[in-house]
C-alpha cells in the first residue's frame, strides 16, 4: 500500500526514541482502556464524551503506526469497500449545498471509520482481549439489565411520546423503559441491549444462560419493536447455527425443543396484554401513528434520494433535517430517515449504499466461514441484530450502537486477518 513507505520513513526516523520511550512501549495498552472506556461509558455518557474516547484511541493508533518499527496497512477485500464509500462521502460533502452542515457530520463518520481502523489494528496484535472485550459488554449488559426491572416495576412515565395510546385500553399501554443511555429513548435502548446481547454467548453458560433470560426480557420491556424483528432474526440465526454444529441424532431434540420453547413464548405473549397490543401493533400499518409516521418519512426520503441519487444531500442529521425540510409532509418533521441504507442512499448517494454494502456483505460472509469460533459468532450475531432493527430505525446512528457495531466488524475482520488477502 503506497502509505506504507511514508510509515516506514518517519518509524526509522522515530526508533531512538520508540526504544526508549515507556510510553510508546506501553501504546497498545492505552489504546486498549480507551478502547474499554467507550464500551463502558456508552452506558452513561453523552455522545462528545463517548467520542473523544474513541478520538483517543485513534491518534494513539497513527503514533502507534508512525513510530512502530514494521507496522504496516494491509487493506482486506472487505476493506476495500470502506474507503470506497470514504472517499464518496468526501466527495458528497464537498459538493454539498450545506457544506459547514455537512462537514459536521463528516468528522462523526471520520471518527467512526477511524475507530475501527484503530479497533483492527488493536486485535490484530492483542486478540487475547477480545474475550474481555465481550466480558465487558456483558457487565454492561447485566448493569442495564437491573436498571431496566427497576424502571419498569416503578412504571417509569414517558419523557415524550414513545408509543401510539389512543386505540389502547389502559391496560394496553406499556411502559416502556430506557436505561442509563443518552438522550433517553427506549428504541436506543432497545437497539443497545439488541447489539450487546450476544457478547453473553461468550461468558460461562452458568452466568450466561440466566443473564441472558433476565437480558432478553429486558429488551421486552423497551417495547421497541424494532429491536423485537432483530432479536426474532438472531435467535433464527443463532438456532441455525447451533443445529448446524449438532450431531445428526440430536438435531431431531434441538427442533423439538425449539418447537416447545417458541409455542411456549408465543402462549406467554399473547397472555400478556400490553405486550400482545405492543407486537400486534407492527402489523397495523398505517392504523398505528408511529407506522404511518414513518412511511411518511420514507416517502419523503424516496423524494430526496431521487433528487439526490448521485452523490446525496451530504451526511449528518443537521444537514438533514434542513434539506427534509424542503420535501416532508406537513406535521411529519424528522431526525432521520428511520432507515439506515435509505438514510446513507440519501445522504452520500447510490455508490457509497452500494460500497458500505459491499463490506457488509464481505464481512458477514467472513464470518460465516468461522462460525465455530465463538467471538465471531456473537459478532455476526450482534451485527445481525443491528443491520434488521436498521430497516425500521437508526438508532444506529447513535455511537452507543455504531461504536459497538464497528467492534464487532472489527472483531471478525482482525482475527483472521492475516488469512485474507
Amino acid at each position: 500500500m503506497f502509505l506504507n513507505p511514508v510509515l516506514s520513513f518517519f518509524q526509522n526516523i522515530f526508533k531512538p526514541i520508540s526504544e526508549k520511550s515507556l510510553i510508546l512501549q506501553k501504546i497498545d495498552w492505552l489504546i486498549g482502556v480507551n478502547i474499554f472506556i467507550v464500551i463502558l461509558s456508552s452506558t452513561f455518557a453523552q455522545s462528545d464524551i463517548i467520542g473523544y474516547f474513541a478520538l483517543f484511541a485513534i491518534i494513539l493508533t497513527i503514533i502507534k503506526l508512525l513510530t512502530k518499527q514494521n507496522e504496516r496497512f494491509e487493506l482486506a477485500n472487505a476493506d476495500k469497500f470502506l474507503l470506497l464509500y470514504f472517499i464518496i462521502v468526501l466527495v458528497s460533502v464537498a459538493g454539498s449545498s450545506l457544506f459547514y452542515l455537512s462537514l459536521k457530520g463528516f468528522f462523526k463518520t471520520l471518527t467512526y471509520l477511524g475507530f475501527y481502523v484503530a479497533l483492527v489494528h488493536y486485535f490484530k496484535d492483542n486478540r487475547n482481549q477480545i474475550k474481555y472485550i465481550f466480558w465487558a459488554y456483558a457487565a454492561c449488559v447485566a448493569f442495564e439489565t437491573v436498571v431496566a426491572f427497576i424502571q419498569n416495576f416503578v412504571s417509569v412515565g414517558e419523557i415524550s411520546g414513545w408509543q401510539d395510546t389512543s386505540r389502547l385500553n389502559p391496560e394496553e399501554v406499556m411502559t416502556r423503559v430506557y436505561g442509563t443511555l443518552k438522550p433517553y429513548n427506549p428504541n436506543l435502548f432497545g437497539g443497545y441491549l439488541l447489539a450487546c446481547i450476544p457478547a453473553l454467548i461468550t461468558i460461562p453458560k452458568r452466568f450466561g444462560v440466566p443473564l441472558g433470560i433476565f437480558a432478553s426480557i429486558a429488551l421486552i420491556f423497551t417495547g421497541c419493536r424494532g429491536a423485537y424483528i432483530g432479536f426474532f432474526v438472531q435467535l433464527i440465526v443463532l438456532g441455525a447455527v447451533i443445529y448446524r454444529m449438532l450431531e445428526p441424532k440430536l438435531k431431531k431434540i434441538f427442533t423439538i425443543l425449539a418447537a416447545a420453547a417458541s409455542s411456549f413464548i408465543f402462549l406467554l405473549i399473547m397472555s400478556i396484554t400490553n405486550l400482545r397490543a405492543r407486537i400486534f401493533s407492527i402489523f397495523a400499518m398505517r392504523s398505528d401513528s408511529s407506522n404511518s409516521f414513518r412511511f411518511n418519512v420514507y416517502q419523503s426520503c424516496l423524494h430526496m434520494f431521487k433528487d439526490n441519487w448521485l452523490l446525496g444531500i451530504g451526511v449528518g442529521n443537521q444537514n438533514f433535517r434542513e434539506i427534509y425540510g424542503l420535501y416532508m409532509k406537513t406535521g411529519f418533521d424528522a431526525l432521520s430517515a428511520y432507515n439506515i441504507y435509505l438514510e446513507t442512499a440519501v445522504e452520500s448517494g447510490i455508490f457509497a449504499l452500494a460500497a458500505f454494502l459491499g463490506f457488509l456483505i464481505l464481512i458477514l460472509n467472513k464470518a460465516l466461514k468461522n462460525l465455530s469460533n465463538i467471538y465471531i459468532l456473537a459478532a455476526l450475531v450482534s451485527i445481525t441484530g443491528i443491520l434488521v432493527h436498521g430497516f425500521v430505525d437508526t438508532v444506529f446512528f447513535r455511537p452507543q450502537i455504531q461504536f459497538t457495531f464497528w467492534i464487532m466488524a472489527a472483531i471478525i475482520r482482525g482475527y483472521y486477518g492475516k488469512s485474507e488477502n
